[in-house]
């Protein structure tokens, strides 16, 4: 069983301290949840210090082929590390890829929290045969929009809303903001991260659409805030 874990991906980094905080000796400076961290920072996760992760002396990283490039993940391994990569594009890989960072990674038993997660989204209605159809911005200047293939739209995509950009060949494209509105969109999802849209910031772009202002780390997040996310997002996106 691991005793010293590296978390390079808020997500995991949350789900680890949830279950096992002991193991963490170092996350990025973007692991924001639990707030009581107390592992050391070692960088971003776009530019891990891989020095500072060696020295700490890890028995096993864990990151994630999204949030991770590959040439950091390629160095932490050069230094003699053990790296377990995750992949994360719809809820059952979440469910899944946290099973197997937990207990198959770190060697701890299956968390009660994980069940709960995997019971509470379980228990939700299946989505209507006609999902409303949404742009879900995640940045603006430029404007950027949720494309194919992400976890956030597997999450909407069973709320009942439809992204209307979910067929683009890119997975985060950049849209012109007149294009948005001509979409044929019913509503516009705004998270807080990784912008952070608010009530007066955002809405007044879409004129002629209803706003759902949303926490991003629900929308986006892969862990304990899994089981909130199925009892919240569902009242916020009506």
């Amino acid at each position: 069983m691991p005793a010293r874990v590296v978390s390079l991906v808020p997500s995991l980094t949350e789900a680890v301290a949830r279950t096992a905080p002991g193991l963490l000796v170092g996350v990025t400076d973007w692991c924001t949840h639990p707030a009581d961290l107390t592992a050391d920072r070692i960088g971003g996760t776009k530019n891990p210090d891989v020095a500072a992760i060696a020295a700490l002396a890890p028995d096993l990283v864990i990151a994630n082929e999204e949030e991770n490039r590959a040439p950091d993940l390629d160095a932490l391994r050069a230094a003699g590390l053990d790296v377990l990569v995750t992949e994360v594009r719809t809820l059952d890989q979440a469910l899944g890829e946290l099973h197997r960072v937990l207990v198959d990674g770190c060697g701890l038993a299956r968390p009660a929290w994980l069940d709960e997660a995997e019971a509470a989204w379980a228990a939700l209605p299946a989505p209507p045969e006609n999902p409303r159809p949404a742009v879900v911005p995640i940045w603006r200047r430029p404007w950027m929009v949720l494309g194919h293939d992400t976890f956030a739209g597997d999450l909407l995509a069973r709320l009942g809303v439809r992204n209307v950009y979910a067929g683009h060949p890119e997975r985060y494209p950049r849209i012109p903001l007149d294009e948005l509105n001509a979409s044929g969109a019913e509503l516009v999802v705004l998270p807080d991260e990784p912008y952070r849209f608010t009530a007066d910031d955002g809405p007044e772009a879409f004129p002629a659409l209803p706003a759902a202002l949303v926490d991003g780390r629900l929308l986006t997040w892969y862990g304990p805030s899994l089981a909130e996310a199925a009892r919240v997002l569902p009242s916020t996106l009506r």
